[in-house]
């Protein structure tokens, strides 16, 4: 008999929080206590999700699992030395995270909202509630520290 690994995602309704096997991607889900539909669309991808000031409150805020926001640009050296780490977590931690990236150059009210000064930052977002701030281009076990207190 194969078993099929689960991850753990809140209901945005209820809050409660409910176990999905991730063999299911892409399926229509409903939670177990409310019956309301589970968002379940992009938590299994293995690469960081583009969000921007259009999506940010459905990618981010929304999310029925905790997200690790990426705030950078692509002029930025320790941006780019932070994105490959980014990838990594990404699929390390694909249905349990979600991993986002946001372009600050191209997105200034989400910047300018959570008051982005300098770059990399990065924001720890659960229950549509900002919960932590990194700032610099930290090591990935510094950054997977940080998430780790955040897991469902």
């Amino acid at each position: 008999m194969i078993k099929t690994s689960t991850v753990n995602i809140r209901c945005s309704a209820c809050g409660t929080k409910n176990r999905i096997p991730s063999d299911k991607s892409g399926v229509t889900a409903r939670c177990g206590k409310c019956s309301a539909l589970l968002d379940i669309n992009d938590l299994f991808g293995k690469r960081p999700l583009v969000v921007t000031d259009n999506n940010f409150s459905e990618k981010v805020l929304k999310s029925p699992i905790p997200v690790l926001l990426d705030c950078w640009a692509p002029w930025c050296g320790p941006c780019r030395m932070v994105g490959p780490v980014m990838d990594e977590i990404a699929e390390e931690y694909s249905g349990r995270v979600r991993i986002c990236k946001l372009n600050v150059d191209e997105n200034p009210l989400t910047s300018a909202k959570y008051s982005i000064a300098s770059i990399p930052t990065m924001l720890i977002f659960d229950r549509a509630e900002l919960k932590d701030t990194l700032v610099g281009a930290l090591p990935k076990q510094q950054i997977i520290n940080k998430i780790s207190g955040f897991l469902l």
